[in-house]
């Protein structure tokens, strides 16, 4: 099944890094966030990528160029410029990637791929949120409802830890616990071809607003309930955060 990775915003809230690479290409670790997405899906067998490409796409497309030689030792002949690699390490991805323009929404970033993606069930996700969702039953569950689109709905983590009082005496202190407000959309989304019938406003499609109300209207729209971890990469906190569970081996989707 292919997966599309929305890869083109401009990434404004997180200008600090995007000043110097579209924010999919902004590191957690040693990877940028667009790879540790992507072995969230391999870890299932989904390796057929599409990343839909708009700021900054030269450099994504520079990455993936030199992947190969970037990801493996190698030893290089300055005289006949003969390069032997010495240590490898192998990806059997798929990846096509699509500029769809420099200022065009989410919606429109879809719409513009309509031909690309064909008659098929197809995968779509943000290239800035990291989870521990399992990819495998959120296919299942979008094959056993039968409707046109499924999202993978997320509690995430408060941003200030939770006091409980009993008069002054604290009863509870929880540190930045998961918040119980409702749900919100995580991204990890499910289609059938005929959302393509929902983005009728051009680049100046949002996918988040009409054509997933419109979805929920007629009926169409469910949403994957996951418990557990999930982190979107907003802000410069959010970078902090991410890198520092990831440098203590606390990272969930790792």
């Amino acid at each position: 099944m292919k997966v599309i990775l929305l890869c083109g915003g401009l990434g404004t809230r997180l200008s600090e890094e995007t000043n110097l690479v579209p924010k999919p290409m902004v590191r957690i670790g040693d990877l940028p966030i667009l790879l540790h997405i992507m072995n969230i899906y391999e870890k299932h067998q989904v390796n057929d990528f599409t990343l839909a490409l708009g700021f900054k796409a030269d450099v994504i497309k520079e990455y993936f160029l030199n992947f190969y030689a970037l990801s493996n030792d190698l030893r290089i002949d300055l005289q006949t410029g003969a390069v032997k690699y010495l240590r490898e390490s192998h990806k059997s991805w798929n990846i096509d990637l699509i500029d769809t323009g420099l200022n065009t929404l989410t919606g429109g970033r879809l719409a513009r791929l309509k031909n690309h993606v064909g008659n098929e069930t197809f995968m779509l996700t943000y290239g800035d949120g990291v989870s521990d969702v399992n990819i495998t039953e959120l296919i299942k569950f979008h094959k056993s409802h039968g409707k046109i689109a499924t999202f993978t709905a997320v509690r995430p983590p408060s941003r200030f830890g939770v006091i409980e009082f009993d008069g002054d005496q604290v009863t509870s202190f929880k540190e930045k616990p998961q918040t119980q407000d409702g749900w919100i959309n995580g991204g990890y989304f499910v289609f059938e071809p005929e959302i393509f019938n929902y983005l009728d406003e051009g680049d100046e499609t949002i996918l988040e607003r009409r054509p997933l109300e419109k979805l929920a209207e007629d009926g169409q729209l469910m949403g994957f309930k996951h418990e557990g971890f999930w982190q979107c990469m907003d802000t410069l906190r959010d970078k902090t955060y991410l890198n520092k569970i990831w440098q203590d081996g606390q990272a969930p989707w790792a």
